[in-house]
């Protein structure tokens, strides 16, 4: 029997929500599960996984299930390097204090 690593507890609460969503966009778009499995290549018990919030899916499958229902584009957004502040301001921090001029090459004497 395979087991998933324990996750840290915002991260369990993210899939959570976010299966409880996607459940609610189905259910919105009135899209049976048997519908939805069989356009997902999938399952319609990895289905139930993916709505409850499973760790254990690959993303591939949520990706999936997110571009049936028309929310595939969010996914492009996840990490866009432009929303990581604590990328951005590491990456400010490791600024140069200050900036020298250009050294001339020194002229060679005869």
């Amino acid at each position: 029997m395979r087991t998933t690593p324990p996750l840290p507890l915002p991260v369990r609460r993210a899939l959570n929500k976010l299966g409880a969503d996607i459940r609610a966009a189905r259910l919105r778009r009135r899209i049976t599960t048997t519908l939805m499995a069989q356009r997902a290549f999938i399952t319609r018990t990895t289905l139930g996984k993916v709505e409850k919030g499973d760790p254990g899916v690959s993303f591939g499958v949520y990706a999936t299930v997110l571009f049936i229902l028309g929310l595939s584009s969010r996914i492009e957004e996840l990490a866009d390097p432009r929303d990581d502040s604590v990328g951005l301001q590491l990456e400010t921090e490791r600024l140069p204090k200050r900036i020298g001029s250009p050294r001339r090459p020194r002229k060679e004497t005869p």
